[in-house]
């Protein structure tokens, strides 16, 4: 099995970026996550690095209540940078060549008033989490839009580069940062809510559009702000536009109120010289020519063998963008050892040759993913070819 924590572990992006626009065939498998869990990172430090884990600072660095007190504090200054310091350290030892940064659209997300909390049954579980609002979201009318505390997420704005300067300082030698948000998850799942948004798209448009507009401007203002940070190496954009056989809005409407603004994002990143990163969950077939020539991802992300197999894009775009995740998080869950393993070897025996691709998760590493299937999934990957 593959030693966990690395040993002398030899970060080095520019290589990743190199293998995912062709330009470089690996010589190994280069793995990569969107996300790992706080309860799996917990999990791995206590049990496989021997080491006391440092948890996140326990209050929000901003607050619904509009109080900064926490955030000016002493204390929570000290917490915060142990604990960045100590992730990133984290993303490191276990073979990684960038850290994943979502602190800008985590601080907005703590305006969010109205997502439900229930119990958490993953393995690892972190006792209650939030679940998106399927019914009506924060904002119903133009009332709720004035009253919305946009200026509060503007003020956010303002911290976003101090951040991101102090991950810099503290990256080792060849590693980086892929700055991360949403745009379509967060309108879907709280400021309008998934019927707020569907029926708000026939009902009141102008409403839906504006949503749309004054968040994506706020999400492209962070990314400019990253965009500009040397540390940064990515521009990683997530939002999920699908379920199993379709998008949940048409292709028509998310090219008029989304795809414009995934397009500035990519802009961006690639007038400073970065790649543009996209992270998409469900069915997505009918909007891959909006992805790849419209928009211009550089890379994509998210694959399920329900609906998006990475070894069928590999096939069909392989030649086009680059590819990065595949295992199947059901699987990866699920199959025992041996099963796990033929499958993990059966992707990188499709997707490996040509290049273009990195290797990891279709998704992420939850907190329902036995840690040991995780493990299983990078000790095959160090083992192959």
């Amino acid at each position: 099995m593959l030693e966990i924590p690395i040993k002398n572990p030899k970060p080095d992006f520019q290589n990743l970026v190199d293998v995912l626009y062709g330009d470089k065939t690996p010589e190994r498998v280069i793995c990569a996550e969107l996300l790992i869990d706080e309860e799996v990172k917990r999990h791995i430090i206590k049990n496989y690095f021997n080491e006391l884990n440092v948890p996140p600072p326990s209050a929000q660095r901003f607050g619904s209540t509009g109080s900064d007190n926490t955030r000016d504090s002493k204390e929570y200054t000290a917490a915060y940078k142990n604990y960045h310091r100590h992730l990133i350290d984290f993303y490191c030892r276990m073979g990684y060549h960038f850290i994943p940064d979502l602190e800008y659209y985590l601080n907005f997300s703590s305006l969010n008033s109205v997502s439900r909390v229930g119990k958490d049954t993953a393995l690892l579980s972190r006792g209650e989490r939030y679940w998106a609002e399927e019914g009506i979201g924060m904002i119903q009318s133009w009332d709720d839009f004035e009253r919305f505390p946009w200026n509060r997420a503007r003020e956010m704005l303002s911290y976003y580069g101090e951040h991101l300067q102090f991950m810099s300082k503290n990256l080792p030698d060849g590693m980086k940062i892929a700055a991360q948000a949403a745009l379509y998850e967060p309108v879907m799942e709280w400021l309008l809510g998934y019927e707020g948004l569907f029926y708000g798209a026939h009902d009141q448009p102008d409403l839906v559009e504006a949503v749309f507009n004054i968040y994506g401007q706020l999400i492209y203002d962070s990314y400019v702000i990253a965009a500009s940070v040397e540390g940064v190496g990515v521009i990683w954009h997530g939002d999920d536009l699908g379920y199993k056989t379709a998008t949940l809005l048409s292709p028509e409407l998310l090219r008029k109120w989304v795809f414009p603004w995934f397009k500035k994002f990519g802009e961006i990143a690639h007038k400073n010289n970065k790649p543009f990163w996209y992270h998409c969950c469900g069915n997505k077939y009918e909007i891959m020519e909006d992805l790849i020539e419209d928009v211009q991802i550089d890379a994509l992300h998210a694959f399920e063998d329900t609906c998006s197999p990475i070894i069928d894009y590999k096939n069909k775009y392989g030649q086009r963008i680059g590819l990065i995740g595949g295992i199947d998080i059901d699987k990866l869950t699920r199959l025992n050892e041996e099963a796990l393993r033929n499958y993990v070897r059966e992707v990188l025996d499709t997707c490996m040759p040509g290049g273009r691709y990195i290797f990891g998760s279709g998704n992420s590493i939850c907190n329902f993913v036995p840690v040991e299937n995780y493990l299983i999934m990078l000790d095959e990957g160090s083992k192959w070819g």
